[in-house]
């Protein structure tokens, strides 16, 4: 709700940019450095509450580091900074990481070894090198758990036998259980996504603009869907029935029949 340090760091001495907005999460990093220390740090992110927040305390825990105390900032760090994240959120605070070894490696002129993997998920360009670091550091057991940190799996799905390979070739003696494909395959969250989208463009919209109305999609968090309500419907003293009469019952209709969908504040 306050996040700091938004913007660019006027003559950054060093710049990290990761993520996509294609893929749904993006974040541009921007630190300056004197005598080593980092004396600013700032960013910009497109995503949702958990990535900015995570950039957010990134920026807030830099500042004021040495380059070289930054260089072993962890993940889990940032997460341990907010105070812990969801399970399904925990890649924000890789993708803050991840950005600030970006910045360090642009402030030192170097190329980032992760970036110079092989690209197991082409949906958000991650690279087996950074999946087999996660599952090392954060000693991931399922390909659940990879997607959780990484993303690598959210989005076509493509990619999850390549995962799975990668987790029992990093992971001595383990054995993964192969995917089971049942008669109603579970969505992968970018193509939850893209539902709730349709649904909302195609059946929704029209109807709350007939009466002055609009609806935005805010953030998707399993089954936890946030919406702003826009236009006439936006105060309006009807607006809980309408999220709860008629978007939930219509995205459940036609989506899934779990979905939550609450209004963002």
């Amino acid at each position: 709700m306050n996040p700091r340090n938004v913007g660019d760091v006027k003559q950054a001495s060093g710049i990290g940019e990761v993520g996509s907005l294609a893929c749904g999460d993006a974040l541009k990093l921007s630190i300056k450095v004197e005598n080593n220390i980092i004396t600013d740090a700032r960013f910009k992110t497109f995503g949702c509450a958990s990535a900015i927040a995570s950039s957010s305390a990134l920026t807030e825990m830099v500042k004021g580091m040495t380059i070289d105390d930054a260089e072993n900032i962890t993940n889990e760090d940032i997460a341990n900074f907010l105070g812990g994240l969801p399970k399904e959120k925990m890649h924000c605070s890789v993708m803050g990481r991840e950005a600030l070894e970006a910045a360090i490696a642009n402030y030192r002129g170097v190329i980032l070894p992760m970036a110079e993997g092989e690209v197991i998920c082409e949906c958000f360009g991650v690279t087996d090198l950074e999946i087999i670091r996660a599952i090392r550091e954060s000693e991931l057991r399922s390909v659940e758990e990879i997607t959780n940190f990484t993303k690598a799996g959210g989005g076509c799905g493509k990619c999850e036998d390549r995962l799975r390979d990668i987790l029992q070739q990093t992971v001595e003696g383990l054995t993964v259980e192969p995917k089971v494909v049942h008669k109603e395959k579970r969505m992968t969250t970018l193509q939850k996504i893209k539902k709730i989208e349709e649904v909302l463009e195609r059946e929704i919209k029209p109807t709350l603009k007939k009466d002055g109305g609009d609806i935005e999609l805010v953030d998707v968090d399993g089954d936890f869907i946030t919406v702003s309500l826009r236009g006439a419907c936006a105060g309006c003293q009807s607006s809980r029935t309408t999220l709860k009469v008629y978007v939930e019952k219509k995205l459940r209709e036609l989506v899934s029949d779990s979905l939550i969908v609450e209004e963002g504040k």
